[in-house]
């Protein structure tokens, strides 16, 4: 189920993440604090049972929104050619 997961929007870039996860441990912190919540949001909104109130989901996906803004910025200034971070 993890493939149809809506908030995963950086799969095609793992290359370019997994170098940035080696070059530096602040987005390695950040990206790993992405994935935890993106799918425990994505659980909570699919998963059947005990509904979870809007308020929760809500905070929880204007955190992943803040990540995915730090994220998207790392990329930007990340270099393929290069394998380093632009300055």
């Amino acid at each position: 189920m993890k493939n149809n997961n809506r908030y995963r929007k950086f799969q095609l870039q793992q290359k370019n993440i997994e170098a940035l996860e080696k070059e530096n441990s602040r987005f390695k912190r950040v990206y790993s604090e992405y994935e935890i919540i993106s799918d425990e949001l994505w659980n909570l909104e699919t998963a059947p049972g005990n509904p979870v109130p809007d308020d929760f989901i809500d905070a929880m996906a204007m955190q992943s929104h803040f990540l995915e803004e730090e994220i998207e910025d790392w990329l930007g200034k990340f270099s393929q050619n290069t394998g380093e971070i632009k300055n």
